[in-house]
């Protein structure tokens, strides 16, 4: 059928995070503390990276990264949540939509990649403590961060792109609480095969690519840490990668448990439960436990902001 003959769709309808309606105020209230948490933790690690010189180093810097891209990860997809919490008619726009999904896809794609980088960067240290300043210096690691940024955006420009394309004539009812690309191509009615094509090839480079590059680094670390012959010097070494090892865990399991299951127990309650884990409740973790396991890092947001020991 000709989808010129049909209304092009303006608006898309979303089922929302909860089917209890006289629940919504409890919620949005519960979100909305969830929100400020991410923002607030994250903010602080970020001023405490930035303002503390003890800190100016390349793990620091990454992490600094990570706040900002979960920071960037929440509210692609909470301010809208919260709005329609409060609203009958849970709606978004096509172009909020759209938008929504390049921000969102970009979020997740540079975080991916950063993590990648991060478990390089605790090779490094502990595999090639002797060549750390050569291998992660000032311009490599600007350099590779930049890069995380740019494949990000490619990764999430090239897939929106490519959903502009396509015709959204008929049915508007997104199976989900935030537009994502699974549930918005299923609402095309135009062949989304490239689309389809593009996402799984995402999938396999992004996701499956940058886990076994991440394992392969741990690897390495693992089998170094074991040489090491004193206890204290394998706690030592284990403790300079601990919370990036538990962060990396947390978000690969989220993915997994979203994309990686049987079919069967692929319902709507899993998904959008999968979904609080890598949109709400990774990014509320995150600064937790690069804050309450580094000494660092708690002696640098002590320094800056004195008045929290009062």
């Amino acid at each position: 059928m000709d989808p010129s003959n049909h209304t092009r769709v303006t608006e898309f309808i979303m089922l929302g995070l909860f089917d209890h309606p006289h629940h919504q105020g409890l919620f949005f209230a519960l979100f909305l503390c969830v929100y400020i948490v991410i923002i607030m933790g994250n903010s602080l690690i970020i001023l405490a990276v930035v303002l503390h010189p003890p800190l100016h180093t390349p793990m620091y810097f990454l992490i600094a990264n990570l706040a900002i891209v979960d920071i960037l990860c929440t509210s692609s997809v909470l301010p809208k949540m919260l709005e329609n919490l409060m609203q009958e008619k849970k709606t978004i726009s096509f172009d909020g939509c759209m938008t929504q999904l390049f921000f969102f896809t970009f979020s997740a794609g540079t975080e991916l990649v950063l993590l990648t980088i991060m478990s390089y960067d605790r090779y490094v240290a502990i595999c090639c403590p002797l060549r750390y300043v050569s291998l992660m210096s000032r311009r490599i690691t600007i350099s590779l961060a930049a890069g995380v940024w740019a494949v990000g955006v490619v990764n999430s420009l090239v897939n929106t792109l490519l959903i502009l394309r396509l015709d959204f004539c008929g049915p508007n009812l997104i199976q989900h609480f935030f537009c994502e690309f699974p549930t918005t191509l299923a609402l095309s009615c135009s062949s989304t095969y490239l689309n389809e094509i593009m996402v799984y090839m995402a999938d396999i480079c992004l996701v499956m690519g940058n886990f076994l590059l991440t394992l392969m680094s741990y690897s390495f670390i693992i089998i170094t840490i074991l040489k090491i012959q004193s206890s204290k010097g394998k706690q030592k070494a284990f403790s300079t990668c601990s919370s990036h090892l538990l962060v990396v865990t947390l978000y690969y399991s989220s993915i997994f448990y979203t994309y990686i299951r049987p079919t069967s127990s692929n319902t709507l309650d899993n998904n959008r439960m999968a979904a609080i884990m890598y949109t709400l409740v990774t990014p509320t973790l995150n600064p937790l436990i690069y804050s309450l396991r580094n000494t660092e890092v708690k002696v640098a947001v002590l320094k800056i902001f004195p008045f929290i020991t009062k």
